[in-house]
């Protein structure tokens, strides 16, 4: 009989986590190490402050994320965030909208159920989900960003056969997350162009998840306390090193839950949508402390 660690390796897979902290010789495809993405972005106002914060403290965002979904935004809003996009070399990624914690079911408002929250429950709502997909491709959406496997699947596939166009960025969300590098193959075979890793593994952890695929890997380099609120800046020199290519993302500790969000919530909104890019500020000047030469993806009006 095999050893565990020799299966691991004949599924072309790493046989332990990389504690020698290897280098990473992957790239995105425009040769950067990083990219800088800013969360919970939820309308073209916040994106505005996005923008503005950014060009005030010299940072370079590469990707805006929004956690509402497709089908809480208008034409009009969405277009106007796709239209800031292209002025500003910046990815709209945007979260796909129905989901079970919105739903009518009691599991995922459950304490033990809460893990169900970003699936989408029945084939209605799998089809809903399609829908919003379809809505966000035909206004110029090139990201969308995937909280359910089996939507991820049909998605891919989407992908596949031209329904979809061949550019198109399927983020796995933080709630689907790939704890280890079997599960980050699975979604990258399933299509997922962009993976979140939980924000809690080390970095000899992800350095066997970037073993084990090419997609880019997307890491909070500060959560939400709802995702255990981890504060890691000082690491974003090795995250870069050993994860690339990687998106740092920067959520934010002691702030409120945004979701679903809305002009009610909009004056909160661009604060922390603000507040998001002063922390990555501080995180790129701890880079060009400890690591001046990691190389940042300029930026650009592609997606990949």
């Amino acid at each position: 009989m095999r050893s565990a660690r020799s299966v691991l390796g004949g599924c072309g897979l790493p046989e332990g986590d990389a504690h020698d902290l290897p280098d990473s010789a992957k790239r995105f495809v425009d040769g950067g190490q990083y990219r800088i993405e800013i969360p919970s972005v939820e309308g073209p106002r916040a994106m505005e402050a996005v923008v503005a914060e950014a060009a005030a403290r010299g940072v370079a965002v590469h990707r805006i994320s929004q956690g509402s979904g497709i089908m809480l935004l208008t034409d009009e809003e969405i277009g106007a965030m796709l239209a800031l996009g292209r002025a500003h070399g910046i990815e709209v990624c945007l979260f796909v909208g129905p989901r079970a914690s919105w739903d009518t079911g009691v599991q995922a408002a459950s304490p033990s159920g809460r893990v169900l929250a970003c699936s989408l429950r029945g084939a209605d709502q799998l089809a809903y989900g399609i829908e919003d997909v379809l809505r966000g491709a035909a206004l110029g959406v090139r990201s969308v960003l995937v909280g359910d496997v089996g939507h991820l699947m049909v998605l891919g596939r989407m992908k596949a056969k031209g329904d979809l166009p061949a550019d198109f960025v399927l983020k796995t969300s933080i709630t689907l997350p790939a704890a280890n590098p079997a599960t980050a193959r699975v979604l990258e075979d399933l299509g997922a162009t962009s993976i979140n890793v939980p924000i809690d593994l080390s970095l000899a952890q992800i350095a066997a998840v970037r073993q084990a695929v090419d997609a880019a890997i997307d890491f909070y380099v500060e959560s939400p306390d709802d995702f255990g609120g981890a504060v890691r800046h000082y690491e974003v020199p090795e995250l870069v090193r050993v994860g690339a290519p990687i998106y740092l993302k920067f959520g934010l500790r002691n702030s409120p839950g945004l979701y679903p969000s809305g002009q009610h919530l909009e004056a909160t909104v661009i604060a922390l949508s603000r507040e998001r890019v002063r922390r990555a500020a501080i995180a790129l000047g701890i880079l060009a402390r400890y690591a001046p030469e990691g190389v940042a993806s300029p930026l650009t009006v592609s997606t990949r």
